[in-house]
């Protein structure tokens, strides 16, 4: 019998082997391709390890808070712990143009990478170890000092991410670097859920720390990325200075960077209005928490997986500005999906549709867009003008907040809210559209976004 299956084996393998030899065969693979190759596996490596902060000091800390008796006003206050994440601008010159001591050998992002995920470890373990119920303000200050670690993390993860691809790859990049964020989150959240249950709070924290590993093991094993461009020797306060503001200062002196700053800003101010009140949506029509779990989170995450995995072939297949636009549509018009919904009312087939809708254009626009704001930054400031325009790309839906979207929907009611939300997301649109057609968007890329490594550019 075990001979049998030794034969099986071999003939599976062999015939394996020659379908891949045929043109066809290898013509259906060729989307897939481009996710197997080291750059954009270590892009998800990345994203899992950039993840995992955010859920800690997240929907998982809620959890625990709640468990510990604190009022819900109280917390709602942690979710300042994120304003941290849109402050990091102001640091980012430190990753850019500090040497580390020791470590500095290893090259400046892989020494950066090992440092940052130390403190992401000592941070979340120093969370861990706080009692909300004993010392709330020993919990506040532990849920910061894991956002400001968390996003000095993402400042060299961003860095390393860029430099390391290659122009072609920045769009299956960023989409896997969404597939490695989503799946560190929701695995280290879960863990902690798990673990807490059984063995308390603390064990559960204390584990998750080694999802910084990930990212520091990419960067021990890859090395310092080739088109990364080590700073000058700074020797004086006006170099100092100059390491500060130059990477604006270069940012701002481009055609048009106003504008490209002001897409930046509301692209998708739409979007995350309409999201702030889904849930009130879903209660307000009557679904359960089972067809909610079911309908939202279950059809909702497969939809959005696979909205980057679209946005990716999109973006090789049609280019950077089409499927970015294209991304852009899709996100507008799903919210408009939500008003139709409204106006329905308690239908599951039609709640699928709307929350399915709107994760596959999300997926394809985490992609094609991030790809973008990768592709605008200059190499020799990718960690500081990177964290500059993820900063400003995420502060107008920090700001925006569930109160005052519940306000307008006090006022207009749902159907007219989501319609609304529909049309503000419109000018972003078509300031998109018309920097396509004047050649701004073409302007405003920096080189990480049209430079090859030395020894990959054709000789002579």
């Amino acid at each position: 019998m075990s001979e049998w299956w030794v034969g099986a084996f071999v003939a599976v393998v062999v015939a394996l082997g020659l379908l891949a030899r045929l043109p066809v065969f290898r013509r259906a693979l060729e989307p897939v391709r481009p996710y197997t190759e080291k750059e954009t596996i270590a892009a998800f490596m990345l994203g899992v390890s950039s993840g995992f902060p955010y859920a800690m000091i997240g929907a998982t800390l809620t959890t625990r808070l709640a468990q510990s008796g604190i009022d819900k006003k109280t917390i709602t206050a942690f979710t300042l712990a994120f304003l941290v994440y849109n402050l990091k601008p102001f640091w980012a010159w430190i990753v850019e143009g500090v040497r580390l001591p020791l470590i500095g050998s290893l090259g400046q992002r892989v020494s950066w990478l090992l440092f940052a995920g130390v403190l992401v470890m000592a941070a979340v373990l120093n969370l861990a170890l706080v009692d909300p119920a004993a010392s709330l303000s020993a919990t506040v200050t532990a849920a910061i000092l894991v956002g400001i670690a968390g996003a000095t993390y993402d400042i060299v993860i961003d860095a390393y991410r860029i430099e390391t691809l290659k122009p072609y790859q920045l769009g299956v990049g960023s989409g896997m670097t969404q597939y490695g964020w989503r799946i560190g989150s929701v695995m280290a959240g879960a863990l902690a859920l798990v673990i807490s249950a059984r063995l308390g709070w603390t064990v559960g924290y204390a584990l998750c720390a080694v999802f910084a590993l990930p990212a520091m093991l990419t960067g021990l094993v890859l090395g310092e990325p080739e088109r990364h461009q080590e700073p000058k020797e700074r020797r004086g306060a006006g170099e100092v200075v100059q390491s500060i503001v130059g990477p604006f200062v270069e940012f701002f002196r481009r055609q048009g960077a106003w504008l490209v700053l002001l897409f930046i800003l509301i692209h998708k101010i739409g979007d995350t209005l309409g999201q702030l009140t889904v849930r009130l949506l879903y209660n307000d029509l009557g679904y359960s928490n089972d067809e909610i779990a079911l309908y939202d989170i279950g059809v909702g995450f497969w939809a959005y997986l696979l909205g980057i995995f679209a946005g990716g072939a999109l973006y090789a297949r049609i280019g950077m500005k089409r499927s970015v636009l294209l991304s852009l549509v899709l996100m507008a018009v799903s919210n408009a999906s939500f008003a139709g919904l409204a106006a329905i009312g308690h239908d599951n087939l039609a709640m699928a549709g709307a929350q399915g809708f709107e994760n596959f254009a999300s997926g394809i626009g985490g992609v094609t867009v991030i790809a973008y704001f990768s592709a605008l930054t200059n190499l020799r400031y990718t960690a500081a003008q990177y964290a500059l325009i993820s900063a400003a790309a995420s502060i107008v839906g920090r700001l925006i907040t569930g109160t005052t979207a519940g306000a307008m929907v006090e006022a207009f009611g749902f159907v007219n809210f989501y319609l609304f939300t529909t049309v503000i997301a419109l000018p972003g649109v078509f300031l998109f559209w018309w920097m396509m057609r004047t050649g701004l968007v073409d302007r405003s890329i920096g080189t990480a976004g049209t430079e090859e490594p030395a020894e990959a550019k054709p000789a002579g």
